[in-house]
């Protein structure tokens, strides 16, 4: 090579134009990729954050249908009418029996089912027991409760209407089920065997455990076995999910 054309090869190492632009161009590319990934982090984390604030909001909206159910003395759902009613033996509140009763499923859970595990079970098994406790002492302060037998329906058809409502809310916020929702599934993945009969079993199950120990069985309970599902259902479909999707597409997006 001669002495001009090593002197142009240093300074212009570069066989082609287009050669020149490989390096900036890749580390810009870099840059992009994550700059994107720590993007896509930043809205997983506010994605997350709001949803779990939609399960927070369902449970408290559940929790306060339940106590009305609760005080309204029609009965409650097999599973906290038995936390009550073992809980009561115990000399334990409904929310300490409760989170023990929950950190025990979710136990098995975990090693049987973990795939219906996520924060939205954390709140839940956490929360709604407490929460339940509080509004029932919100009422029996406040003297709140039925005289007779209609105020009774009517504790009844506001109770359910909370109660579906408040579980709508938090199931539609796609972050896991609650330890007791979760036990139906995970005995189907297991056994594959039909999930409402496994539902319908589990239910009477505690029912019956809820009876025998003196926890609120009544009308409502029975009501519930029947008409949570659906009613769960309907607000699913026209209220809850269609709103926290769009809350949250808007939220993250805007």
């Amino acid at each position: 090579m001669e002495a001009k054309e090593m002197d142009e090869a240093r300074l212009y190492p570069y066989k082609e134009p287009c050669e020149a632009l490989k390096f900036p161009f890749s580390f810009f590319l870099v840059i992009l990729e994550r700059t994107d990934e720590k993007k896509g982090e930043i809205l997983m984390k506010k994605e997350t954050g709001l949803r779990s604030l939609y399960a927070l909001i369902g449970v408290a909206i559940l929790g306060f249908g339940a106590a009305l159910l609760r005080v309204g003395g029609v009965g409650l759902d097999p599973y906290t009418a038995a936390n009550i009613g073992v809980g009561e033996l115990l000399g334990l509140s409904l929310g300490v029996y409760q989170l023990m009763i929950n950190i025990a499923v979710l136990v098995l859970i975990f090693i049987f089912g973990r795939r219906h595990i996520g924060i939205g079970t954390v709140i839940n098994m956490v929360l709604t027991g407490f929460f339940i406790d509080f509004y029932t002492n919100v009422f029996d302060w406040l003297s709140v409760g039925p005289n007779n037998w209609w105020q009774q329906g009517l504790f009844l058809l506001i109770g359910i209407i909370f109660f579906t409502f408040g579980a709508s809310f938090y199931m539609s916020a796609n972050l896991g089920s609650a330890p007791y929702d979760a036990i139906a599934p995970t005995i189907v993945d297991q056994t594959k065997a039909n999930y409402r009969v496994v539902r319908v079993i589990q239910d009477v199950a505690f029912a019956l455990i809820g009876l025998f120990t003196g926890g609120p069985i009544g009308i409502g309970t029975f009501i519930s076995a029947f008409l949570v599902g659906p009613l769960i259902k309907f607000w699913d479909n026209r209220v809850s999910q269609p709103f926290i999707e769009s809350s949250v597409k808007k939220a993250i997006f805007k």
